[in-house]
């Protein structure tokens, strides 16, 4: 290696002696991730905090927040979850992995706080809510209780547990073991039970003081009169007190079981099993042995009380997601909504706009496709769709799904442009891009509206001098669309949808190559069909109206405002390429037939086009103006760039080929990328510093060509004269499809992206690796990923990157050391407010009654009136005494140790093993519970509780 660097340095060309691009110059890293992201495949949501999370299968977690707020967490492992719960309100999530690692994330600070590793494999996980406790469930059927200590952050296993022995017991005929699949504490009471569902079918509603079953049911009892055998695999609580519970199993039953009603509600608390289900919902998801994958219970107001049922297949099948109406007349008379979904889901959730019960709710019903995407159903229009039904009117139209995508993208963006401008003095400011991003629509809408398109209230478009960032991005449709991403935001500012002079309609042909020239002022499109468009603006500032709507309306007036004329030049062959010589106002264009033809700009006529013959794959892909001394005489050139990774120079004012001899590697690749090294002549601009690079007149001229297997470096005058010399060569060990050039404060770099999602940066022309980086999730190596087509990538020359994937996510990353390259990153990855009182734990609408009528009783809830404040602070301090009891009982071993133990390790090496007695529980005085004791309530909080139960 040292022999061959002292070759290599004796060999670098004049010029290019500098030491060149140094490893500190360059920080290659994920900036900012807006949508939703590929692969997603569980959700969790925060209720209070209205924060939606999605793991995905490699180790990340996206978070989307209030306001357009959003966050991407990732994981050190590269591993799926299996359980996703948020500690509402606490700035806390949980993320068990599928190795049984147990993750704790500070959403605040989005960091991992804590990873805890459980050596049983866990089958269950649930947040006992309004506390830092948990519950897990393994596959031997043991339950343990964890707490979650906030300083220094840790997981600790409390003393108390739930063996299978005592919970499940052991009858004839029943396994040894079986997997807890569900541990739901059951409403209004969930401090003192929960229900433990287990995957044999079991069912047993746990008392926590007296540490015993007091109702059983289900299990094998129940299978033996069944004919075919059925697993467990998805529960919800059918009611809003916990008198039922809904069951899913594997061969797609579903039953709705009743559960001994609590004591409060005059039920006992004494020993009672039941062997038979009170109802079975005939939904015909066993007709086709589709299981039961997710089941979500609404409770309403009135008559429909629903429950949302999904089938997990692998198949699209007919009505995968129904939701059903729960009342008295479920057992005679099922009213259901089958809605056919357009590919199998994996995961539902219920997410609303407010908890305030004197504001209109809207509430959204999303769902998780296997493909990662999102679809949302509007929860409102599905309940009175139900109603209607249910009383029997003629039939309503059927609510409408969304697939959840870029708010921006009505088409798709096939070709695209970045620029960055030094005009910090003139840019907006952080408080008017803050205003303007609350005006973009929310990547989730609550009130879905997708008949009306996209609406934009967007401050007024007078030029590009205030713009730091600009991306500009050609569509499917013809349409051209100007954004301001000086802010981790696509914020629109132009869209140009107008072809001719005449013609202000969409194309439809999809756009191919664009280039924009902004201090000559023009824009230049090529589209699929061979035209070119040259856009020439008016002088800045344009008239102050609103042009991302303006120019999409049908007046001729407003497009002229800013245009000041649009010409037409039809080439050869789709677009591929373009260039401009500012020398002499030429356009060199290079199409997909093998042309290069020339442009004149101001009379937009044809000067010439030429083919250029290749053996492999025609195509010019790359064109560049240059001028170079050739046998004494300077000489205008085009260098153009085939697809097959031939490198040719052509005389400029005749277009001719100044050699037959095409330049060309042995094992030709798809090329991705050309550059011309040491150039000033074609406007190459060093953006950042906002005047064009100077070049050093000793430097010879290079050829940096990138292919998908290997980079090369060419002298410009071997091209001209047809020498095949490679002088800088580089192997590829993965496939590489996408390349670029970019300056830094000290010098010139190459960035190149590979399909395994790796960053590579290399200095030119030597091609060492400076630094590599991985951007997770963004690449094209798997099953489910978007093909090439689907993915646009652009740079600016300073190395900040966009990386659009379809119509789903978007990635701002960035080569830069500068930090303050992208502003407002701490406000639009701010998902949490701290500011949200505590006091949206407490529900001031009173507590739910039960009407004794029907086999299913009709679940109403009883306004009489509002709940007062004083009922709503004695309603807290039962909760905090409530936590207080638990903290007490879950202090104290309830069972020997020996029974029936489950352990875990952490795997943070610089935190010691804590022992219970280090931690401070949240009562001062111990409280001693003995084995089959009940912790007293005081008389007055009883009182209190039943108050609330009779509505007074």
């Amino acid at each position: 290696m040292f022999v061959k660097k002292l070759v290599d340095k004796a060999s670098k060309k004049p010029g290019w002696d500098s030491d060149g691009l140094k490893a500190e110059d360059v920080n290659p890293r994920l900036v900012f991730h807006y949508g939703v992201p590929e692969g997603s495949t569980l959700l969790a949501y925060d209720s209070i905090q209205k924060i939606l999370a999605l793991s995905t299968k490699d180790g990340r977690i996206k978070l989307l927040g209030r306001d357009n707020t959003q966050a991407m967490l990732e994981s050190n492992e590269m591993v799926s979850s299996k359980f996703l719960q948020f500690i509402e309100n606490h700035g806390m999530l949980l993320n068990v992995t599928a190795n049984n690692h147990i993750e704790v994330w500070d959403i605040d600070k989005k960091l991992m706080s804590h990873v805890h590793v459980v050596k049983e494999q866990i089958t269950s996980f649930t947040v006992i809510q309004h506390s830092l406790y948990i519950y897990i469930g393994d596959s031997v059927g043991n339950v343990s209780v964890w707490k979650l200590v906030r300083e220094p952050c840790s997981l600790v296993q409390m003393k108390y547990k739930i063996p299978f022995s005592a919970s499940h017991g052991i009858t004839n005929g029943a396994s040894l073991v079986s997997a807890v699949m569900h541990i739901m504490p059951q409403p209004t009471a969930e401090n003192k039970r929960i229900l433990i569902i287990f995957r044999d079918g079991f069912i047993a509603l746990w008392t926590i003081g007296e540490s015993k079953s007091i109702f059983t049911t289900g299990g094998n009892m129940f299978q033996s009169l069944q004919t075919d055998k059925k697993e467990v695999t998805s529960a919800c609580w059918g009611c809003p007190f916990g008198s039922k519970v809904i069951v899913g199993y594997s061969n797609g039953d579903v039953f709705i079981w009743s559960v001994s009603p609590a004591p409060e509600l005059g039920g006992i608390a004494k020993s009672q099993t039941h062997r038979a289900p009170i109802c079975r919902l005939n939904l015909g998801f066993k007709l086709e042995k589709i299981p039961i994958g997710s089941l979500k219970f609404a409770h309403a107001d009135g008559k429909a009380t629903r429950v949302y049922i999904l089938g997990a297949t692998n198949s699209v099948s007919e009505n995968l997601l129904q939701v059903v109406i729960l009342n008295d007349q479920t057992e005679s008379r099922t009213v259901k909504l089958g809605l056919h979904l357009p590919e199998p889901c994996i995961a539902l959730e219920i997410i609303s706009s407010t908890n305030d019960p004197n504001k209109h709710k809207e509430a959204s019903c999303l769902l998780l496709g296997k493909s990662g995407h999102i679809y949302a159903y509007n929860d409102c229009m599905i309940e009175r769709y139900l109603l209607e039904c249910h009383q029997a009117r003629s039939p309503p139209s059927l609510p409408k799904q969304m697939k959840i995508k870029l708010p921006f993208t009505d088409s798709s963006i096939t070709v695209a442009k970045l620029f960055t401008y030094n005009s910090h003095l003139l840019s907006f400011t952080d408080e008017e891009y803050i205003l303007s991003a609350k005006n973009i629509p929310p990547l989730i809408p609550l009130e879905m509206k997708p008949n009306e398109g996209t609406h934009w209230n967007l401050t007024n478009f007078s030029g590009f001098s205030k713009i730091t960032k600009l991306y500009i991005t050609g569509h499917s449709d013809g349409a051209i669309k100007f954004w301001d991403v000086s802010c981790p935001f696509l914020l629109p500012i132009l869209s140009v949808n107008q072809q001719s002079e005449e013609d202000f309609s969409l194309s439809g042909i999809a756009l191919t190559a664009l280039y924009f020239n902004c201090n000559s002022q023009i824009l230049v499109s090529g589209d699929q069909s061979g035209t070119v468009r040259i856009f020439k603006f008016k002088p800045e500032p344009f008239p102050t109206e609103n042009s991302f709507s303006l120019l999409q309306g049908s007046t001729k007036r407003g497009r002229n405002r800013i245009f000041h004329n649009i010409k037409l030049v039809k080439v050869n062959g789709a677009v591929l390429s373009i260039d401009e010589s500012r020398s002499t106002e030429h356009l060199a264009i290079g199409s997909d037939q093998g042309y290069v033809s020339l442009v004149d700009i101001e009379g937009a006529t044809l000067l010439y086009q030429n083919y250029i013959a290749t053996e492999l794959c025609r195509g010019v892909n790359s064109v560049q103006f240059e001028t170079c001394t050739f046998h004494g005489f300077q000489k205008n050139l085009i260098v153009a760039a085939t697809k097959d990774s031939s490198v040719v120079a052509l005389d400029r004012e005749t277009g001719n080929l100044l050699s037959t001899k095409l330049v060309r590697p042995k094992k030709p690749s798809r090329s991705l990328y050309m550059q011309i090294l040491g150039s000033n002549i074609s406007g190459h601009l060093d953006l950042s510093k906002g005047h064009a690079v100077d070049s050093v007149t000793e430097r010879e001229l290079l050829v940096l060509l990138c292919s998908e297997k290997a980079i090369y470096v060419y002298s410009l005058m071997h091209i001209v004269q047809g020498v095949k010399k490679v002088l800088y060569k580089k192997k590829f060990h993965s496939l590489c499809f996408w390349a670029s050039t970019f300056y830094t404060s000290s010098d010139l770099g190459l960035v190149l992206f590979f399909a395994c999602g790796k960053i590579e940066i290399r200095s030119v022309p030597d091609l060492y690796l400076i630094k590599e980086a991985y951007i997770r999730g963004f690449a094209l190596s798997g099953s489910n990923v978007k093909s090439s087509s689907e993915i646009s990538i652009c740079s600016s020359s300073n190395g900040e990157l966009i990386m659009v994937n379809g119509d789903d996510e978007i990635y701002f990353a960035s080569i830069s050391v500068e930090k303050e390259a992208n502003r407002l990153l701490n406000h639009v990855g701010q998902v949490y407010n701290k500011d949200l009182m505590v006091s949206h734990f407490i529900s001031g609408n009173g507590t739910p009654k039960e009407k004794k009528k029907g086999v299913f009783v009709s679940v109403i809830r009883d306004m009489k009136g509002s709940t007062t404040k004083r009922e709503t602070e004695t309603q807290a301090e039962d909760l905090r005494g409530s936590i207080e009891e638990l903290s007490s009982i879950f202090a104290i071993a309830n069972f020997p140790s020996g029974v029936d133990n489950t352990d875990g390790t952490t795997i943070y090496e610089d935190m010691t093993d804590l022992n219970i007695d280090d931690i401070d529980l949240e009562d001062t005085e111990e409280k001693p519970v003995a084995h089959n004791m009940t912790v007293a309530v005081t008389k007055q909080n009883l009182t209190s509780k039943f108050q609330a139960f009779k509505g007074d």
